[in-house]
């Protein structure tokens, strides 16, 4: 039985927890959920994430009760699906796609994961990200996936829907340290249908092609649309693609916020990954590490972050040894070697 204290990290450490204990077959116990936020022990979208990695692989589990901050977890070898996920509200349909999304990858079987939620809010990747960065980078290395949204999910009523669909890959060591000039940066900009009349998408896109142009980037226009939704919204994704990778910079639009200051969010994100040398962005560097510490390879990332921090001790309590050494330009390399179980 593993032990995990989660004092010092979020609902991440949760996730790659429950991802890595079905994958080596690993039971684990997580102790102080949550412990150093302002609302510790386990929210809606923490304990749907591991109400659905229960029934995917028929584990066992104590403790899956809301604010509970200590729970239990045994993986069982069955991989049930397809499934069905109520988050509820605006939890995080991308987060808790990211907690099956290495399972599916590893798995024998095809997965299929239906989730209602928020697929653009706070303090997660945006669904976007998920389509267009994160699951072409991991293509790169031999994962088969894909997201399909059904419906956009704003903050705070979300009632979006996606779904994750998987299929068993052959994934080979990650493999990145460089990563060329900048290429292009393809736009996608996205409102509420209440916002058509204000151009909001459009604004936001126009706001962003402007500044990029005038620095001397290429843009492409990946989509500018208007969307159905029960909560008003916007957001904006920059996608960056270079020669041997792509990075994803987001903003979301909020009451007070006007168009333009969503725009200028996104496009100072990518100035500053333009002026710096790493080959991803700061948030795919801890979202690579699961698949790192599994595979076996090298990334190059920005900077060491909090979650980069956590999930190296999650994942090195599951049997890996992710090494991180730092670089004269600032940046840092971790690397590993394939999982001894695998």
């Amino acid at each position: 039985m593993i032990t995990i204290d989660g004092r010092d990290g979020g609902g991440q450490v949760l996730r790659t927890a429950l991802s890595l204990s079905v994958i080596l077959e690993r039971p684990f116990r997580i102790e102080h959920i949550r412990g150093n936020r302002p609302t510790p022990g386990l929210k809606p979208q923490h304990l749907t994430a591991v109400e659905v990695v229960t029934e995917l692989c028929d584990g066992t589990v104590s403790g899956a009760e809301l604010e509970s901050d200590t729970l239990r977890f045994e993986p069982g070898d069955a991989r049930e699906t397809p499934l069905d996920a109520a988050i509820g509200t605006a939890g995080s349909i991308p987060l808790l796609f990211d907690t099956v999304l290495p399972i599916g990858a590893f798995s024998a079987v095809p997965l299929r994961v239906t989730a209602t939620g928020g697929t653009d809010v706070k303090w997660s990747p945006t669904v976007a990200y998920q389509q267009l960065v994160k699951l072409p980078l991991l293509a790169t290395w031999g994962v088969e996936a894909d997201v399909e949204v059904k419906r956009t999910g704003f903050y705070p009523a979300g009632d979006g829907k996606a779904v994750l669909q998987t299929r068993p890959s052959s994934v080979s060591p990650l493999t990145l340290e460089h990563r060329g000039a900048i290429d292009r940066v393809d736009i996608y900009s996205k409102a509420t249908e209440s916002l058509r009349d204000a151009r909001v998408a459009q604004r936001q896109a126009d706001r962003a092609r402007a500044q990029l142009t005038e620095a001397g980037l290429r843009t492409t226009t990946g989509a500018v649309e208007y969307v159905r939704s029960r909560s008003t919204g916007s957001s904006l994704l920059l996608r960056v693609g270079t020669r041997d990778a792509v990075a994803g910079f987001s903003a979301l639009g909020e009451r007070g916020r006007s168009s333009e200051q969503v725009a200028d969010d996104a496009v100072e994100q990518v100035f500053e990954f333009r002026d710096a040398t790493a080959p991803v962005d700061r948030f795919m560097a801890d979202q690579l590490m699961l698949f790192l510490a599994l595979a076996g390879g090298r990334v190059r990332i920005p900077a060491v972050t909090d979650h980069v921090r956590t999930n190296r001790a999650v994942l090195e309590a599951f049997g890996s040894d992710v090494h991180l050494d730092s670089r004269d330009d600032g940046t840092h390399v971790l690397s590993a070697a394939a999982h001894p179980a695998l």
